[in-house]
């Protein structure tokens, strides 16, 4: 019988012993590849669904109907509020996109799905529609960019590749 070692040195060679693992080199570049692949998806989904909320407030809603809705929902200062929401979720939504300043874009992000989450949804109690599952989310979504980054593929990943080059 071959040890888990021995099976794994002669599938593809040992770089390293981790937690009584064998780990290949191939094997971790397949990783970081699948990872880095998630984030991109991920990403690209949530930068499409910030972007169609604020092209939705800006273009459908229009500014003045924000503040109308921020107000009547009781959000502190709906003129500054709403112009501010709207144009972040645009913007932050088509950085998100880009991979470009995306954990500053998902750190606004972030702080808009947790006020939208305490002072619009919560009332509404946890499952959509009116709930805070949704918002909930993206507001997890946004946090874990701004923790992690953009990842490889992404404006972000392409000018960290070249400084680590440089």
């Amino acid at each position: 019988m071959m040890s888990t070692t021995a099976g794994a040195a002669s599938r593809g060679g040992e770089q390293g012993i981790r937690g009584g693992v064998v780990r290949s080199s191939q094997g971790a570049s397949a990783r970081a590849f699948q990872a880095d692949a998630g984030l991109a998806f991920l990403r690209v989904i949530a930068g499409i669904i910030f972007i169609a909320h604020g092209g939705q407030k800006l273009f459908s809603f229009t500014i003045p109907g924000v503040v109308e809705g921020l107000a009547a929902a009781g959000v502190p200062v709906p003129g500054l509020t709403a112009p501010a929401v709207t144009l972040l979720e645009l913007f932050g939504g088509i950085a998100l996109l880009a991979g470009v300043f995306t954990r500053i874009a998902s750190t606004g992000l972030a702080v808009v799905m947790l006020g939208a989450i305490v002072m619009v949804h919560l009332p509404s109690g946890f499952f959509a529609p009116d709930g805070i599952e949704y918002p909930l989310a993206l507001f997890g979504t946004m946090v874990a960019f701004a923790l992690t980054g953009a990842g490889r593929y992404s404006v972000d990943g392409l000018f960290a590749g070249r400084r680590s080059a440089g």
